[in-house]
This record gives C-alpha cells, sequence and structure tokens, in this order.
C-alpha cells in the first residue's frame, strides 16, 4: 500500500472509502498546516511547469489558486484580500501582458 505523507483535498478520503480500500489521517496543527500547504504549493507548481497541453496546465493553475485560497486564509487574509493586492500592484507596477523583458539596467 503506497505511504503518501502529504497533505490531500477535504474530500479524498471519502473518494478512497467509496473505492473499499482503508486510509490512515490525521489532522494537521496550525504550523503543520501552513507548512504542508507550502509544500503543496511547490508541488503543484512543479506539476504546472511540467504540464505540456493547456488543459493540463489550467488543471494545475487551478490547484495552485486553491492552494492560494487557503494560504491567504492561514495568513488573516482572504483570497478577495490578494486579489485587492494584486490589482494595486498592477496598477502600480503594470502586469506582464505586454512582454517586457528587461535586459539590464545602465548606470548614468
Amino acid at each position: 500500500m503506497p505511504i503518501y505523507n502529504k497533505l490531500v483535498r477535504d474530500k479524498i478520503p471519502e473518494i478512497i472509502a467509496k473505492q473499499g480500500l482503508n486510509y490512515d489521517t490525521r489532522i494537521l496543527n496550525d504550523q503543520e498546516y501552513e507548512k504542508e500547504l507550502k509544500n503543496k504549493l511547490t508541488e503543484e507548481v512543479n506539476e504546472y511547469l511540467e504540464s505540456e497541453d493547456n488543459n493540463s496546465s489550467l488543471e494545475e493553475l487551478a490547484d495552485v489558486l486553491e492552494i492560494i485560497h487557503s494560504l491567504s486564509q492561514i495568513h488573516g487574509g482572504s483570497i478577495d484580500k490578494v486579489e485587492d493586492i494584486r490589482k494595486q500592484k498592477a496598477i502600480e507596477r503594470g502586469g506582464f501582458k505586454d512582454k517586457v523583458y528587461l535586459i539590464e539596467v545602465k548606470d548614468s
């Protein structure tokens, strides 16, 4: 039987049980939860980087976004707060839509 030792989505144990399989889980404390969310973010970003088509890329980005929702809450905010910060930064510094690639900044 595989050993995972990782944070999973809330309904995964239910899905496993419906398959007639046994499993072990535990509830993480707040410090463990934050650490495991960060680990999961790294995992999902790597999966996005390795995706080879648009559908897979969007699936992985959805997973990243789900983790960002949870991370924003443990940092005392919300996804709406993150979005407000993102919008403000876009107003002040722009986004990435223009595809600007900075090569160097020369001293005067």
